[in-house]
């Protein structure tokens, strides 16, 4: 009996890895940079509050809309063709939106925006599973993949202050077009072609039935974030949740489906996608409520707010990195409940930070949160696209992707709901006498905008007990995410505990 080893990535695949890591770290860029762009594209354009929301948020949302059609789109024609139509049609996408000449221009290149870069995650990712068969390998170069969408959030900011601050608002849109040249010129040497031969017709009512689900989900979560639960954001919710009912009914219907479900019945695919989703639900809650301490407590720029969140980049990428040495030694369940014990203990740090004093205990603490949940997202990234058959490697990123995006949505609507909540009802109760604004009653920022406005001594101490109102928001989601972290860690050493070292494989 002969056995056939399994085959070893070679510097032309670690080459393609390094062209994969750029249009990821593009997206990642893209996300973070416009958020600097609003002022001066506002005095521009001069778009109306709901067309100003719309160029922020419509990228977003497309992207989490089509992934799932995208990633299966691509085992349907070729990982490699699709990733290249999706780097040239952001390629010109990009140099449209830095051309737009009104708000409503904008918002149609954001949407095409949105709609090319949903081809690029999950097309690098699954081009990643057919590149490197061997486990060991395939852990690493996700790592790196991981890490590089952490060093594009890390750089969107500080690059887009510099561009911002050299050439107009435009400017932060043609950074990705070098990029997908490069992307197009190396990518038929570089990277190998796959797709599912079997594979049949594409389903258009299970492309819509994802779409409103996706969105109205998203959407629903956003509304939540911003306003409080109420019947709108339920609505939405309830919307989504109706329409992905249907589309699962309809997928264990179809000969051909869009989403495989028996991608779901593997124990190791299913427990990770469900931890990667609420770790990564911890991580947004927790940075929503870090990032405003940095620029409403504490006053940075959001540049400089920018600059003192690097350490929790840093530490995301030293968790990403150093995971898969781990993970040869010792059960990837294992590593990741390691993790997230010390995220936990990261976010316990929190409890320290107080309104007066606290900037250098939340960059330690959020370094900390960083290094323990890089584990979690570059191993349950790997176990998620490791555990499904080469031929629905698109369909398994696209999933991986999807959980992302929709922990992310959750966090910031549940533990901001949480945060907020605490912070309206400790302001109601510390108001100033003569104070009522319901801005102030409603966020941190609206109680900073109001304190602009009022005289000295009112206006001191409105900061003064919106700031204390506000760490107190903080510190009730620190531990809400401290909880749900250890039992995230209970959860990935019981779960997966029957991953072997340098396998997804049981």
């Amino acid at each position: 009996m002969t056995t056939t080893a399994t085959p070893r990535a070679g510097k032309k695949e670690w080459t393609g890895l390094a062209v994969l890591a750029m249009p990821t770290l593009l997206i990642a860029m893209d996300m973070t940079v416009l958020h600097l762009a609003v002022p001066s594209l506002s005095a521009d354009l001069q778009p109306s509050t709901a067309q100003l929301l719309w160029i922020m948020d419509i990228y977003g949302f497309l992207v989490a809309g089509l992934l799932i059609t995208m990633g299966t789109l691509g085992d349907r024609i070729g990982r490699r063709k699709l990733l290249l139509a999706g780097a040239a049609a952001f390629g010109v996408a990009s140099v449209l939106a830095a051309l737009s000449s009104s708000a409503e221009m904008l918002i149609t290149t954001r949407a095409l925006l949105g709609i090319a870069g949903a081809t690029l995650m999950p097309s690098t990712l699954s081009l990643i599973r057919n590149m490197f068969h061997d486990a060991s390998q395939r852990t690493v170069a996700i790592s790196v993949w991981m890490t590089a969408f952490a060093v594009g959030g890390a750089l969107g900011p500080l690059l887009g202050g510099f561009l911002l601050n050299h050439f107009w608002w435009g400017s932060a849109f043609l950074v990705g077009v070098p990029v997908m040249v490069i992307l197009l010129v190396l990518g038929p040497v570089l990277l190998p072609e796959h797709r599912d031969r079997e594979a049949g017709r594409l389903d258009l009512a299970s492309v819509a039935l994802s779409l409103v689900a996706v969105l109205s989900m998203v959407y629903g979560l956003k509304l939540t974030a911003e306003h409080g639960f109420g019947w709108s954001p339920g609505a939405f919710v309830a919307l989504g949740l109706a329409a992905g009912l249907f589309f699962i009914r309809r997928q264990g219907r179809l000969a051909d489906p869009l989403l495989d479900l028996k991608l779901f019945r593997e124990r190791t695919f299913s427990a990770s996608a469900a931890l990667l989703t609420i770790g990564v639900l911890v991580m947004a809650g927790s940075q929503l409520f870090t990032l405003q301490y940095l620029q409403l407590v504490n006053g940075l720029s959001p540049l400089q707010a920018g600059l003192w969140s690097l350490p929790n980049a840093a530490g995301l990428m030293a968790g990403a990195m150093t995971a898969p040495a781990l993970a040869a030694k010792l059960r990837p369940g294992f590593v990741i409940a390691a993790g997230l014990l010390l995220a936990a203990a990261g976010l316990g740090m929190l409890l320290l930070v107080s309104a007066a004093s606290g900037l250098g205990i939340l960059v330690a603490a959020s370094a900390v949160m960083g290094l323990g949940l890089g584990p979690m997202a570059a191993l349950g990234t790997d176990l998620i696209v490791g555990a499904a058959p080469p031929e629905r490697a698109g369909a398994a990123s696209a999933i991986s992707e999807t959980s992302t995006e929709l922990g992310a949505g959750l966090g910031i609507a549940v533990l901001g709901s949480i945060g907020f909540a605490v912070y309206r009802g400790q302001i109601a109760a510390t108001m100033p006498i003569g104070v009522n604004d319901e801005a102030a009653r409603e966020s941190l920022g609206g109680a900073v905008a109001v304190a602009g406005e009022l005289s000295g001594e009112a206006g001191a101490a409105l900061l003064t007990v919106a700031r204390d109102a506000f760490v107190q928001g903080l510190h009730t989601t620190a531990i809400v995410g401290a909880s749900v972290a250890v039992a995230l860690a209970v959860l990935a050493a019981t779960l997966l505990r029957n991953v072997q070292p340098e396998s997804g494989e049981h």
